[in-house]
């Protein structure tokens, strides 16, 4: 893939996440903080399948982009083939395996 392209998803899921987790934040301010820690609010709010969604999409937004921007800082160190390839594979797998371990979370606790 184009690095201007890989920029662009860059860019697009920043302003994704930053749109997500304030409409994650407003749905926190509107229970009271110590109400919003309680087990059985946790609980409930997993069960709530649009705030699960909401959830998994800070979930992946927020892993996309950091991830790359990982990728961006490791690849400013080096520049040759290999470790361009090395880096790839390393963020591409790390991204994968918090995305799953996240999402193996929330249908648990949903479940």
């Amino acid at each position: 893939m184009r690095e201007s392209t890989v920029m662009k998803i860059h860019y697009v899921t920043g302003l994704a996440a930053l749109l997500t987790v304030a409409v994650h934040v407003m749905m926190r301010v509107i229970t009271p903080f110590s109400m919003s820690l309680e087990y059985e609010n946790v609980v409930a709010n997993y069960q709530n399948i649009l705030y699960s969604l909401l959830l998994e999409s800070i979930l992946i937004l927020v892993s996309i982009h950091g991830f790359n921007g990982l990728r961006v800082m490791l690849l400013e160190l080096r520049q040759d083939a290999k470790w361009e390839k090395f880096v790839m594979l390393f963020t591409l797998t790390a991204m994968l395996v918090v995305i799953g371990y996240g999402t193996r979370t929330i249908i648990i606790v949903s479940g």
